[in-house]
């Protein structure tokens, strides 16, 4: 037996309270799928927070997200969900920064954002300001690059592997080696017309 889908749908009257709560400091917003995306400022953001913690009642940061829009100038978008469990809704807020803007820090409002923040530093390199223990989180030490972002190779920079005549671990730059091979596309059904080991056993039969 099917169910249908739980039907999500913005609160009447939230767009216009947050439009109010948030003023000069809303540069768009945008609602689809019962969720609503707040575009905000920048250097404006932990004010908008509070405001949309304390007036517009969304009391819980529930994840921050990184996005990379290489062509783009600023080229991260961090986005922070938000859930208000009074209202049973959820929102979005956006910020945009380049590699050398710092985003402000909500460490102050949620705690748990030192956590979230250290993830997006570690998978694109976006800092935050006011965060005092911005290290990596994901990735191992002397990890070399932000693997989240479109120009990172999937292969990375180094490799790590284990020197049996150092008898430690040994970062190295990935080298891609592959060993000359000829292919002659032929049905493994027809047989090969080349000599290959082994096959003077079924002769000698």
């Amino acid at each position: 037996m099917s169910h249908p889908a739980p039907h999500i749908e913005t609160p009447k009257g939230t767009v216009a309270a947050i439009k109010k709560a948030l003023g000069k400091d809303l540069l768009a917003i945008e609602e689809a799928h019962g969720e609503i995306a707040c575009h905000v400022k920048t250097d404006k953001l932990v004010g908008v927070m509070m405001q949309l913690r304390d007036t517009c009642d969304y009391q819980q940061l529930m994840e921050i997200a990184g996005v990379d829009w290489p062509d783009r100038d600023p080229r991260f978008e961090v986005v922070y969900c938000l859930l208000s469990l009074t209202k049973n809704h959820r929102i979005r807020v956006h910020v945009t920064t380049n590699e050398d803007v710092a985003v402000p820090s909500v460490t102050e409002i949620w705690p748990v954002a030192g956590w979230l923040e250290r993830e997006v530093f570690d998978m694109y390199g976006v800092t935050f300001a006011g965060n005092d223990d911005l290290r990596r989180i994901l990735t191992d030490y002397g990890f070399v690059g932000h693997p989240q972002r479109k120009d990172f190779p999937l292969t990375g920079y180094v490799e790590l592997r284990y020197s049996e005549e150092e008898k430690r671990v040994k970062y190295e730059a990935v080298e891609l080696a592959q060993d000359f091979r000829s292919f002659d596309f032929m049905s493994p059904w027809e047989g090969a017309d080349y000599v290959l080991p082994g096959d003077e056993k079924g002769a000698s039969k």
